[in-house]
């Protein structure tokens, strides 16, 4: 911030906020007639229909999750999500857009759940007279505009990065040569059963990879499977996949696959699984997936030979399409960078 530039602190410059109910997160609907706004990354975050937990907008404010440092510009009514959520409401002496702009350009620690609230009311808000606040969020604005359209573009060729090689890894499995045999998932692999790890095992600067559902959880010296395999998550982020080389532990949560190697290409199993989208088959309040389900799934298996042609030309597309992922991942990052530049500027005076 400016060092000549007169401030107060935070909660000197806060209007006292009257709270209406606060919903919890296992109620929030998925459609309704009012928006619930809480400190999750997305901007709404469910719907309610009882207007009594409404909170009437009379000057814009913004909402500060304290577990997530999540900041959010709100100008319209919208019911409030719990814990953890503070609203902030800018005295009249203070743009609000100013206000949230300055928020972001704040860098807090990370000090864990709950607690960065309190680094938050340490902060000194600048207080420039009105008309140069609007002036900043005025240029701000115009920056943050072309930012946004910048990183829609760079999102948009991401996501058709991706896209690219999903069409053509399904129409592998939908244009089926003339030597290609039916069978039941189950007769082309299995899929056992994970096994727990007690912490005692656990080691950063272990040998082996310990997964869970969603990836590596943690390495240890001990592994329990020594061959390539296939981590498929079970419980939690059911049907997550994880192509593995060998030695690994595989904890409960997940299974792995085995397979005859002398009839079936490890990576061939792999794109195919992936091409049948096995989270799709996730059931419960803690998503699983049921490996009996999973093998009476009815799938097309060409030739071994056949199996590593598909797979080498996969492989090709895949480099391709992570090259380009890379690029495109690089330019949000900065865009991202950028905004945070000109936030630095902003409240530097350099603007």
């Amino acid at each position: 911030m400016k060092t000549n530039w007169r401030t107060k602190k935070l909660e000197d410059c806060l209007g006292k906020v009257v709270y209406t109910s606060k919903v919890q997160k296992k109620d929030f609907l998925k459609s309704g007639s009012f928006p619930i706004i809480s400190q999750e990354f997305e901007f709404i975050n469910g719907y309610w229909n009882n207007e009594k937990d409404l909170f009437k907008i009379e000057k814009p404010i913004v909402i500060f999750g304290d577990h997530t440092q999540i900041l959010k510009y709100v100008d319209f009514d919208f019911v409030l999500g719990a814990d953890g959520v503070k609203i902030l409401s800018p005295k009249d002496f203070l743009n609000s857009k100013f206000f949230y702009y300055f928020l972001q350009s704040v860098d807090l620690k990370n000090l864990g759940y709950a607690r960065h609230y309190r680094l938050l009311k340490e902060i000194q808000i600048p207080l420039l007279p009105l008309p140069e606040q609007r002036r900043i969020v005025k240029t701000l604005n115009e920056v943050f505009k072309k930012v946004a359209k910048a990183r829609e573009s760079a999102e948009k060729n991401l996501q058709n990065a991706k896209e690219v090689f999903e069409s053509y890894l399904q129409s592998v499995f939908t244009n089926l040569g003339k030597d290609w045999e039916e069978k039941r998932l189950g007769e082309v692999l299995k899929l056992e059963y994970g096994k727990p790890l007690p912490k005692s095992y656990r080691k950063n600067d272990g040998l082996y990879p310990v997964y869970g559902a969603n990836g590596i959880k943690d390495f240890s010296d001990k592994f329990y499977f020594s061959k390539p395999s296939i981590v498929v998550g079970r419980k939690g982020s059911a049907g997550e996949l994880h192509l593995v080389e060998k030695n690994f532990w595989p904890l409960d949560v997940s299974y792995y696959v085995t397979f005859d190697n002398k009839k079936y290409n490890i990576n061939f199993l792999y794109h195919l699984l992936i091409n049948l989208e096995l989270p799709k088959l996730a059931k419960g309040v803690k998503p699983g997936i049921n490996r009996n389900e999973v093998y009476s799934i009815d799938v097309n298996i060409p030739p071994f030979p056949e199996q590593k042609s598909i797979v080498k030309k996969l492989d090709a597309l895949s480099a391709e399409t992570k090259k380009l992922e890379g690029i495109y991942r690089q330019k949000l990052a900065d865009l991202e960078e950028l905004k945070k530049s000109v936030l630095k500027k902003a409240f530097a005076g350099e603007l």
